[in-house]
């Protein structure tokens, strides 16, 4: 007989205002037990030391992480000129340091080479894998890390606030794996200065935004109140991580086939094209993930029919 899962078969998505000193794995846990969930992930590490949404997955939402991770990000982050760390933020110890504070007019100049699709190293305190380890475990252990650039995708980046001559704020809308630590780091060397970034604060994750989020303390409260009844309601619906891609709305027997595995032809409904990925719905429910091969919708990823309710 297989093993009973501990917790409630709960799911759906709980977009967290994650806050300072924690690590995305802990803020995970601490849902999970909130929500009493059998299961949890999230969409997109952020660092201890940066803020805001963290999108979790409970239950059966897990299965469209990587919708969400594949959308675009939007950071607020301030950089301090004339230090740079060993982690590219205020944690690390400094490594290089320079007099050189760059004007508005000098950042503004700059900017343009950081937009677009451009080269990165990653930073080598990262999450990167490197012959099956964390590139972090390596670099704390006091290994050097060499990582490759790569390519990642910067849509937007301009100046919101110079505070003072030793730092500025910025806002970044970039694509999968960009790294604002690294942003800071090689602006700070265009520049001819160095750079690190000291607050770090993500405001959009794919199709969640700021209105979406809510504070760990709050849960806390509503927990202490209430129980896991009490929080469920905080749960956005597991399609709301699938806003970029097309619905299909099945049928009755239509839904039927596809919890059981199986396609089924459009039959002359327009709304997907061939190759495109898309979810179906049955009476507001979601039912599946799959592709469009030749007219007909082929399941990937199938929900049971209870996933609809969060609570």
């Amino acid at each position: 007989m297989a093993r009973r899962k501990k917790g409630r078969p709960v799911s759906g998505w709980l977009i967290l205002d994650k806050p300072l000193g924690i690590t995305s794995t802990q803020a995970v846990a601490v849902i999970r037990r909130l929500f009493d969930a059998q299961k949890a992930g999230h969409a997109g590490t952020l660092d201890p030391l940066a803020t805001g949404m963290l999108p979790i997955a409970l239950g059966e939402a897990t299965k469209t992480v990587p919708y969400v991770m594949d959308g675009r990000k939007v950071y607020s982050f301030s950089v301090r000129w004339g230090e740079e760390t060993a982690t590219d933020d205020a944690e690390g110890d400094i490594v290089a340091r320079s007099d050189h504070r760059p004007d508005r007019a000098a950042i503004e100049a700059a900017l343009p080479d950081f937009i677009g699709e451009i080269l990165q190293t990653p930073p080598a305190f990262s999450a990167i894998k490197v012959d099956g380890d964390r590139a972090y475990d390596l670099a704390r252990e006091g290994e050097v890390v060499e990582l490759d650039a790569r390519p990642v995708q910067v849509h937007r980046l301009e100046i919101v606030d110079l505070p003072d001559t030793d730092t500025t704020i910025f806002e970044a809308e970039c694509g999968k794996g960009t790294y604002v630590r690294a942003i800071a780091r090689d602006l700070g060397r265009a520049l001819g200065t160095h750079a690190h970034v000291v607050q770090l604060r993500r405001l959009m994750v794919g199709p969640f935004d700021e209105a979406s989020m809510i504070r760990l303390d709050d849960l806390r409260t509503m927990h202490e109140e209430g129980g896991p009844e009490a929080v469920a309601p905080q749960l956005t619906p597991i399609e709301a991580a699938l806003a970029e891609l097309t619905e299909v709305r099945a049928s009755d027997s239509e839904a039927a086939r596809l919890r059981n595995g199986q396609g089924f032809i459009l039959r002359g409904r327009p709304e997907a094209a061939n190759g495109e990925t898309c979810y179906a719905t049955h009476k507001g429910v979601l039912v599946a993930i799959g592709e469009i091969e030749r007219g007909e919708f082929l399941p990937s990823r199938v929900f049971p029919p209870e996933t609809h309710s969060a609570a």
